[in-house]
């Protein structure tokens, strides 16, 4: 057994195996990606930006049921509303608050109606702490630069929701 070992060790037989593991991947595709310019595919449950949805006639989806806010491990969201007119109500402050925010996905989980969900965008960045608390409109803006994104994400998952 030690000659064995004394062998392999003469030989560096270890070196050899992994110099040759290192040129079988000469020939084989490239993995790399060059990001800024070229994608990764990303799941259609992937957890983003937020955004607040609309219906089609342009009514926001939030019936202000404030289950997001209760739901948050967080508590990363508040919710003020009021009763409108007609009886239903909505939403008049709808902030999230993305420093605290810990991307769990259960805001999403817990709207009835999809108004609440984290869109496919992962590239946002800020340089002050202001610019990620996230207001109605804020949220909104991403709803509609992203909706139909989330549509087809949402689709896409559907059976398995």
């Amino acid at each position: 057994m030690n000659i064995l070992k004394s062998a392999k060790a003469l030989l560096l037989m270890e070196f050899l195996r992994g110099m040759a593991l290192t040129f079988s991947y000469i020939w084989k595709p490239k993995a790399t990606v060059n990001y800024p310019y070229e994608k990764g595919p990303v799941s259609p449950r992937f957890r983003g930006e937020h955004a607040l949805r609309r219906y089609p006639n342009g009514e926001e989806r939030c019936i202000a049921c404030k289950l997001c806010e209760a739901v948050c491990p967080a508590q990363a969201i508040t919710i003020e509303a009021e009763v409108r007119a007609d009886g239903s109500r909505r939403t008049t402050r709808y902030d999230i608050d993305m420093t605290k925010c810990i991307y769990c996905g259960l805001c999403q989980e817990a709207c009835p109606v999809d108004a609440i969900v984290e869109g496919p965008n992962f590239e946002f960045a800020a340089e002050t702490r202001e610019e990620l608390l996230y207001d109605k409109e804020k949220l909104l803006a991403n709803g509609e630069r992203w909706e139909r994104a989330i549509a087809a994400n949402i689709e896409a998952d559907a059976r398995f929701r």
